[in-house]
């Protein structure tokens, strides 16, 4: 892992991480101009662990290029895949990052992935600061949260198949994106149950 002052089109990330904030919160210019300026280039290559469970998060990160997902890692050695992260989306454990506890979790990338990240003692200082910027962040926790409630709704109430089918309608293209190992984990699906889905249903 390593911080990368020259990946790619860095005009051309802060212009679609700005398309994403604007999709929560349109900012002001002059909220905008200090928002974008705590954001720096970082890479890390396939399988790497960013954040562990028992370290703070350090960094609210911009998925540019890659593959990433959150897991929990039990005393069993069970995982539990909790959510992918992929552009363009925000990444990191974000309980840990808000809340300046240890991690419960872990952060690791699926494959070679490009980000900007920004400090969390930035953007807490931001927040502080600029009321604008922080009920930005309110509203994009709060999106993130009904996400994870309707997640929970499914894991408790649907079968394999509206699992399944669900998950397409969302991200119909994650099946060329993840390992079916860890779709599989993330739907609680037996991986043989999950490769007859595949065959069953029409994609």
């Amino acid at each position: 892992m390593q911080e990368n002052l020259s990946i790619g089109n860095d005009a051309g990330h802060i212009k679609a991480l700005r398309s994403l904030i604007n999709a929560v919160k349109p900012l002001n210019d002059a909220d905008w101009a200090m928002f974008a300026a705590i954001w720096k280039p970082y890479s890390a290559g396939r399988k790497e662990v960013i954040t562990a469970a028992g370290a703070a998060e350090g960094y609210l990160y911009f998925v540019i290029k890659g593959i990433q997902r959150v897991y929990y890692f039990d005393d069993q050695g069970r995982e539990a895949t909790l959510v992918f992260m992929y552009p363009p989306s925000f990444g990191g454990v974000v309980d840990s990052l808000l809340l300046g506890q240890p991690s419960r979790y872990y952060y690791e990338t699926l494959t070679p992935s490009e980000f900007l990240r920004a400090p969390v003692s930035e953007l807490q200082t931001l927040m502080a600061e600029r009321p604008q910027i922080s009920e930005m962040v309110r509203l994009g926790v709060t999106q993130t949260l009904s996400g994870i409630l309707e997640r929970l709704v499914e894991v408790q109430c649907f079968s394999s198949e509206d699992k399944f089918r669900n998950l397409l309608r969302r991200s119909p293209h994650i099946l060329q994106l993840v390992p079916h190992k860890y779709l599989a984990n993330y739907l609680g699906i037996d991986a043989t149950n999950f490769s007859k889905l595949l065959n069953k249903i029409k994609i």
